[in-house]
């Protein structure tokens, strides 16, 4: 199963013996709502043999999904390891597509580690023979509490299953009290806080309470967290915890196989310490500090130093080491691992500035940045990207622009293999070109096996690294588009990508969009693209196509002119040319007159197929205008072109100038605001929300296979419920369960 191979390693990486009871719960929960097998839950739970009940993981199985509250899904186990610092090595289970970790707050802290595990060498503790057991805790005491601050601490132990447990203890009493007494004890802490087991030791909680109990609603400051690791050697975690910087405000050796760091959160909600915390466990992960996940409670109890614990005390090593503060440090870690350039300034630039990348189109756009080609449908956008994508190749004109010569990649999303190879073929043909530079051009088609362009961009980036293109042509994004297209910030993220694949392989990336619905003359060339503006504002250069409405008069001189040019074809295939006049080369009445007296009967029959064709063809032509809005380079005037399927010429006679595109009109005059001020109707926005429902439904079931509720909802960044609710607005889809289907 697809499925089940994806999230193998993320259970191979979570331990189910470093989890609480509700953490193990919810990934049962989120395995069988995924469609796994019970055995596999069974198998995983093993794996923590002193907490594993023979039966107990099929009696909860049954229970998952009755209660008819909203279900656990597999993105919570995907999150749980997330947050402990998992990265995904493969393509089995894609994340962001550049494998970024930990949880929202934290992403930007687990681009890279600070922390080499590979090459960390273990730090030595400082344990001294000699030692004084009060000064100790008064140290720790004053290190951690102000001196009005309750104290929660634990001499007194109990046995459950062989192992000693602690009680509630004692919170009674303020650090300035605990001092106090004992300065004055001469040495007896038992005689201050009460006698202990020596061969147990003592415990004592970090945050302050407020003297009614020992949860985590008794914490009265969320001030500190504990960071522990019972699972690798003393003297690495003394390395790490140091080289990391954490702002530890105590560093206590628990007297066996831990070192317990008292780290500074500083939160003033538990919901901004649990923010914090799982910051600090994602980075402490992330450079190899594997912890114990039980200790994230702000209430949670500690090893207290200054007693004994069998052979071992529990010592305080230091105080006040790393950073002074939770946000200190925070700002430390996303400094050192954005991976994001230095400041520099101007002054040290200003007589040796780095040359500009050359250009790729001229006058249009650089190598290396990014175009986006937007226009209405019909307006042969594919084609359009087909001969730039040639003319790259071939080192030629396109649309009257000069381009640099290199190789090239089109990533065909919407053609089957072969129109897309026969296209390439027609356009060479249509243009005159001879197929010189052929090994320029690489064609990777992905119909049927598109994915979100948040998973493209890695793949592509993998198979281009080393193949020193210089344009990557992506048509159309529709098909690779994640989230609302006519939400902003859902729409930047998308477009970040292409920057990723920009910067990653140094290349050009030119994409295709479509317009809005409507008349669009109307509107500024970068208004005109549907969905939100950020479509038209990321790119470096936008080059916009909008169609002009040809005359009758217009289309019955290009006819005319068609059939001209085919009749003089022909009589120069029969070396009579001279034999028509200029004058009747303006006439095809007179030109096809002029070829039926010098024509023989197979050449005429050849040449009145030849001018069927040819008013087909002048029939079939669309007249279109093209705007440039560009950041590198002035705007070039509007150029008006003739789509002659299957390619785009340059109107070089001037009769396009005149035309106008269609325009909404008000009152009899055309109106260039009407698109600005008109607010949309709820018609309108229910057709919106239809016809970006018809998108993500296409472009999920490009592998034919059912879609899930879950797969729409990812594509369209909503929830399944809002998913749920728009099929059943939109009336043309089926739903049994979690599966969709077109009625």
């Amino acid at each position: 199963m697809e499925q089940q191979r994806s999230l193998t390693p993320i259970l191979d990486f979570l331990d189910p013996a470093a989890l609480d009871y509700t953490q193990w719960l919810q990934v049962g929960m989120g395995l069988k709502e995924s469609g796994y097998p019970l055995s596999l839950w069974e198998q995983w739970s093993q794996r923590d043999a002193g907490r594993y009940h023979p039966g107990e993981c099929a009696r909860k199985w049954e229970g998952f999904g009755r209660c008819g509250a909203a279900p656990v899904t597999a993105g919570a186990i995907v999150q749980m390891a997330l947050d402990r610092g998992y990265s995904p090595a493969g393509e089995d289970y894609a994340l962001d597509w550049d494998d970024l970790i930990g949880p929202a707050s934290g992403r930007q802290a687990s681009e890279r580690p600070l922390v080499d595990k590979n090459w960390v060498e273990g730090r030595e503790l400082s344990i001294p023979e000699t030692w004084d057991p009060a000064s100790q805790l008064i140290d720790y005491l004053q290190a951690l509490f102000e001196p009005d601050e309750l104290v929660g601490y634990v001499t007194e132990s109990w046995q459950k299953d062989g192992r000693y447990v602690p009680t509630k203890g004692c919170t009674d009493r303020t650090a300035g009290q605990l001092i106090d007494a004992l300065r004055a004890c001469k040495g007896d802490v038992g005689s201050v806080l009460g006698d202990y087991d020596p061969k147990v030791g003592a415990w004592i909680r970090f945050n302050p309470l407020d003297g009614k109990g020992v949860r985590n609603e008794n914490v009265t400051e969320y001030r500190f967290a504990l960071v522990e690791s019972d699972s690798m050697e003393l003297e690495r975690q003394n390395a790490i915890i140091r080289e990391l910087e954490l702002p530890v405000a105590a560093l206590v050796y628990s007297g066996k196989k831990s070192l317990h760091a008292i780290v500074h959160i500083d939160a003033d909600s538990y919901e901004e310490y649990r923010r914090r915390v799982d910051y600090l466990y994602a980075v402490c992960k992330k450079n190899g500090l594997t912890l114990d996940q039980q200790n994230r409670n702000p209430s949670r109890l500690s090893r207290m130093p200054g007693v004994q614990r069998g052979e071992n005390k529990q010592y305080l090593l230091d105080t006040g080491i790393g950073k002074q503060n939770f946000e200190e440090w925070k700002e430390w870690v996303e400094a050192s691992t954005d991976d994001l350039p230095d400041t520099e300034a101007l002054a040290d630039v200003w007589n040796d500035l780095p040359p500009l990348a050359p250009p790729l189109i001229r006058d249009v756009l650089r190598q290396g940045h990014k175009l986006l080609l937007a226009g209405p449908s019909k307006a042969g956008k594919s084609f359009a990207l087909i001969e730039l994508c040639i003319a790259i190749a071939e080192g030629r004109p396109w649309l009257g622009f000069d381009c640099a010569q290199g190789r090239v990649l089109y990533v065909n999303l919407e053609l089957d293999r072969a129109s897309c190879l026969h296209r390439f073929r027609d356009v060479y043909n249509a243009l005159g070109w001879r197929p010189e530079h052929l090994a320029n051009l690489d064609i990777w088609n992905l119909r049927g096996r598109s994915v979100p362009m948040d998973q493209l961009a890695p793949r592509l980036i993998r198979r281009a690294a080393k193949k020193g293109y210089l344009a990557i042509v992506i048509d159309p994004i529709y098909k690779v588009i994640t989230g609302d297209e006519n939400s902003a910030d859902q729409m930047a993220a998308f477009c970040n990508q292409f920057d990723k694949v920009c910067t990653e392989l140094g290349c050009a990336v030119i994409y295709c969009h479509h317009h809005s619905k409507g008349a669009q003359g109307g509107k500024r060339s970068m208004d005109r693209a549907s969905g939100s503006g950020v479509f038209a504002r990321d790119p470096d250069a936008l080059l916009d196509l909008i169609e002009l409405e040809i005359s009758p008069e217009l289309r019955t001189q290009q006819e005319n002119a068609a059939v001209c040019a085919v009749c003089m074809q022909a009589l120069r295939r029969a070396g009579k040319e001279s034999s028509a006049s200029q004058d009747d080369a303006c006439s095809a009445l007179q030109m096809q007159l002029v070829c039926g007296e010098q024509l023989d009967g197979m050449e005429r029959a050849k040449l009145a197929l030849d001018i069927e064709q040819a008013r087909r063809a002048a029939a079939g032509l669309t007249a279109w205008r093209i705007e440039g809005t560009l950041r590198e380079f002035a705007r070039f005037p509007a150029m008006n072109l003739w789509f002659d399927f299957p390619v785009h010429r340059q109107d070089t006679t001037g009769v396009l100038g005149d035309l106008q595109p269609d325009m909404e009109t008000k009152g009899g005059r055309t109106s260039w605001k009407t698109n600005f001020n008109k607010r949309k109707t709820e018609g309108q926005r229910r057709e919106e929300r239809k016809s970006s429902l018809d998108t993500a439904f296409d472009a999920c079931n490009m592998e034919g296979r059912p879609v899930a509720v879950s797969e729409l909802a990812q594509y369209l960044g909503v929830t399944e419920k809002t998913v749920r609710n728009r099929l059943k607005e939109h009336g043309g889809f089926w739903v049994d369960g979690g599966q969709v289907g077109r009625k």
